[in-house]
């Protein structure tokens, strides 16, 4: 397949990407960072792996979507608040037959992406890996998870199928979901627990369940995420969630929350798709989210002082 990533010297945009091309599909990275896109054509992306190994890809990478031509597929890995300039940015890459997969955190990227190209173009998903930035050109791929994606209407279609294929032919095991609005909620939960305390913290993934303040505010976070999903008849279940977010955590022995690498980066953070969604859906079905707005309130603040 042809794609393009837009945000593809960022972490997860490379990761994904690299993968992509390593299995022998035509990718091209697209991202604002010059320094990044000028090492990755002249020595390759690297990509450290969890086991301590170095992958180094050949890949195109540029600055200038206008030099790439149509695509069969371009995936969105941009920061919320890019969604639309990078979107904008892409028109030449998008053809007759492309398609638009955003992968993005949090909720409310998907509308963005629809107004500006078509709703009949979009995929959405969710992807449980998580990697991090080390240099330009220069990536660790910190956590191995799985991906799903699927159509806003919850069609299995060919080009669904297509795109599943190409994930798991680059070792990215994916899924096809007729569900995906529930999945896409599953990782929001995730990530309301535990991105804005990492970030406010600064905790490793594992340092979250490592104390009962924390434990006891995820545990808050969480239930106003299940209220305002069970009034949209989003079928979350606390526990089942819980066990999960724990679980993941419990296991990811240093793992940097992206929201930390942001903070730490002094870049602003995507704290108003992640908690601010929440917020936004309690605001219009009447349900408080005192605990969500906090984080929110919070982080905002920890921004102004960058």
């Amino acid at each position: 397949m042809k794609i393009a990533i837009l945000g593809g010297a960022g972490a997860m945009g490379g990761i994904i990407g690299g993968r992509l091309a390593a299995a022998g599909n035509d990718v091209t990275l697209v991202d604002v960072a010059q320094t990044a896109v000028d090492n990755i054509n002249r020595e390759g992306l690297r990509i450290d792996t969890k086991t301590g190994e170095t992958d180094m890809i050949q890949v195109v990478a540029t600055t200038d979507p206008a030099s790439v031509g149509p695509m069969d597929l371009v995936i969105v890995f941009v920061k919320c608040y890019h969604t639309e300039n990078a979107v904008r940015s892409a028109a030449p890459m998008i053809g007759d037959h492309t398609a638009v997969l955003s992968l993005q955190n949090g909720w409310g990227n998907a509308p963005r992406i629809a107004n500006l190209v078509g709703e009949d173009r979009i995929l959405v998903g969710v992807t449980y890996h998580s990697g991090t930035v080390l240099g330009p050109g220069h990536l660790k791929h910190t956590g191995i998870g799985d991906t799903h994606v699927g159509e806003l209407d919850g069609t299995l279609s060919e080009r669904l199928n297509r795109v599943v294929a190409a994930l798991n032919a680059a070792g990215l095991t994916a899924h096809a979901s007729s569900n995906v609005l529930t999945t896409i909620w599953m990782k929001l939960a995730l990530n309301v627990c535990t991105l804005p305390a990492s970030a406010l913290l600064r905790f490793y993934a594992h340092q979250m369940v490592e104390h009962e303040g924390t434990l006891a505010m995820m545990d808050a976070l969480l239930r106003e995420a299940v209220a305002v999903a069970h009034a949209q008849d989003i079928p979350l279940d606390f526990d089942e969630r819980w066990a999960a977010i724990t679980g993941l955590l419990k296991r990811a022995v240093g793992g940097k929350a992206s929201m930390l690498q942001d903070v730490e980066n002094k870049r602003r953070t995507e704290i108003d798709v992640v908690n601010g969604a929440i917020v936004e859906a309690g605001k219009r079905l009447g349900i408080p989210t005192p605990y969500n707005d906090s984080m929110v309130w919070l982080v905002k603040a920890l921004e102004e002082t960058f």
